[in-house]
C-alpha cells in the first residue's frame, strides 16, 4: 500500500489573507504562529476562547461573529478548518479545493490539501516535522531535535563568533538554566565559573574548553573581580567565545553589570543572559512563596554582604523593619544575628516567621524554620553555611497550610 507523501515548503504568508475557521482552542494554538508570519488573519466563528478574543481586542486577528459561510474562502492564499463539527470543516475543505486554495483539515489532517507539520523556533531556525498524519510521532521528534539543538548536542552553526555571554546559570541544579544559557554554554570555547554556578555542567564540557575558576568565597579566598574582567576581555579580543558562568542571575548581587561595562570599554560583544535568581527559586523549592494573597503585598531582596551599622551599608533597615511583607535576606547567614537585632529594634515583630535555605535546589539542600528572634541562634546550633537564602516575613509560616 502506498503512503501518502508531503511536500514541506515554507509559506510566506505575509500580508496576504489567511481564515481560520473556528475559534477554538485548536484554533487559539495555530494563531500565534500565523500572526508572527505577518499574515492578514481573519478568524470565522459565532465564539471563541478569551485568548483569541483578546487578540481580536488588540488588533493582532480580525474576528468575524458568526457561522462560515461559503465564498468566505474568497481571495484567501490559505485556510485552517479548525471546528469541532466535521460536516462545517468538510465544506470549508470543498470550498478551498474549487477556489484552488490549499487548505489544513486539524480534525482529519490528510483529508485537507496541507498539513500543518509539529514546528519549533531555535537560534533563527524555524524546525518543522511531517509523520504522514501521525502528529504525535512528529511532535517528539520536533522535540527531540529542539532539545538536541538548545542543549549543544546537535549543532546549529559552524562556530559561535568571538565576544562574551554573562549567563545566569541559576539557584544550583543544573536543569534549571535556561535553553538558552545551557545553548550558549555548549558553544564555549572558555568558560569563567563561580562557584555558585551549576558546577555539573562543566562535566559535560569538551576536553578542549579552558574552565577558568573565578570562585568567590565569601569572606575568604577570592578572584579579584578586575581579574575576572581582565580573562573575559583578553580571551574575547584572542577570537575565543567566552561564557561567563554566573549563579543565579547575572544582575542580582551578581557584579554582572561591571563586567558588562569592562567589556563595553574594551569593544568586546556581550549577550547577557537572565537566570533563574535564588531569591525566588530556592524558596520555592522549600514550600515557601515569597508572595501570598492577603499575606504579603511586597518583596524586597537586600544583600547581607554589609551589616546595618556599617556606614558603607546603603539599606535603610529601619525602613525595611517597618514592612509588613517578605525579606528575602542574601549573603547573610553568618551574621545573621547583626541584621535579625535591626529588623527587632526598628519595630519588626521578635515572632516573625523565618525560613533559612542552604544550598536550595541541590542534593545538599536543608531547610531551617524558626522565628526572628531565634533563628540566629539555631542557624549556629545547626550548622548552616553559606549559600544561604533567609526569608523573613509571615509567607516563611505558610507550611503549615500545606497539611
Amino acid at each position: 500500500m502506498s503512503v501518502e507523501q508531503h511536500y514541506l515548503a515554507g509559506l510566506d504568508l505575509a500580508g496576504r489573507r489567511v481564515v481560520v475557521v473556528g475559534g477554538g482552542t485548536v484554533a487559539q494554538r495555530r494563531l500565534p504562529r500565523l500572526v508572527r508570519s505577518g499574515a492578514s488573519v481573519e478568524v470565522v466563528s459565532p465564539e471563541v476562547t478569551p485568548s483569541v478574543q483578546a487578540m481580536a481586542d488588540a488588533g493582532e486577528v480580525t474576528w468575524h461573529r458568526r457561522p462560515y459561510r461559503d465564498g468566505d474562502l474568497a481571495d484567501a492564499w490559505y485556510v485552517l478548518c479548525c471546528t469541532s463539527v466535521t460536516e462545517v470543516n468538510a465544506a470549508v475543505a470543498a470550498e478551498a479545493e474549487r477556489v484552488r486554495v490549499f487548505c489544513v483539515r486539524a480534525d482529519a489532517g490528510i483529508a485537507g490539501s496541507a498539513v500543518t507539520p509539529a514546528t519549533g523556533d531555535h537560534d533563527g531556525l524555524l524546525v518543522g516535522v511531517l509523520a504522514q498524519g501521525d502528529h504525535q510521532r512528529s511532535a517528539a521528534v520536533r522535540d527531540g531535535l529542539l532539545d538536541a539543538l538548545r542543549e549543544g548536542r546537535a549543532s546549529a552553526q559552524d562556530r559561535q563568533p568571538a565576544g562574551v555571554a554573562l549567563v545566569g546559570g541559576g539557584p544550583g541544579d543544573p536543569e534549571l538554566i535556561t535553553v538558552r544559557g545551557r545553548r550558549l554554554l555548549a558553544r564555549a570555547d572558555v568558560v569563567v565559573a563561580d562557584r555558585l554556578g551549576p558546577r555539573d555542567l562543566l562535566d559535560e564540557l569538551p576536553p578542549n574548553v579552558l574552565v577558568i575558576d573565578a570562585a568567590k568565597i565569601p569572606y575568604g579566598r577570592a578572584a579579584s573581580q578586575d581579574a575576572i574582567n581582565e580573562a573575559l576581555v583578553e580571551h574575547a579580543k584572542a577570537g575565543r567565545f567566552v561564557v561567563r558562568l554566573k549563579g543565579g542571575d547575572p544582575y542580582l548581587f551578581g557584579r554582572g553589570f561591571e563586567e558588562l561595562i569592562a567589556c563595553a570599554k574594551a569593544g568586546v560583544p556581550v549577550t547577557v543572559v537572565p537566570g533563574v535568581t535564588s531569591a525566588f527559586a530556592v524558596p520555592a523549592v522549600a514550600d515557601v512563596p515569597v508572595t501570598h494573597r492577603g499575606v504579603a503585598h511586597e518583596v524586597v531582596v537586600v544583600s547581607g554582604h554589609i551589616v546595618p551599622d556599617d556606614p558603607a551599608s546603603l539599606t535603610d533597615w529601619s525602613a525595611l523593619a517597618r514592612l509588613t511583607g517578605t525579606i528575602v535576606l542574601m549573603m547573610g547567614v553568618e551574621k545573621l544575628a547583626r541584621f535579625t537585632d535591626a529588623l527587632i529594634a526598628g519595630g519588626r515583630p521578635a515572632s516573625t516567621p523565618v525560613a533559612v535555605v542552604q544550598e536550595g535546589t541541590t542534593h545538599a539542600q536543608r531547610v531551617l524554620r524558626s522565628t526572628l528572634d531565634a533563628v540566629a541562634a539555631d542557624v549556629e546550633a545547626q550548622g548552616f553555611r553559606p549559600p544561604a537564602v533567609t526569608v523573613i516575613g509571615p509567607v516563611a509560616g505558610m507550611v503549615g497550610e500545606l497539611a
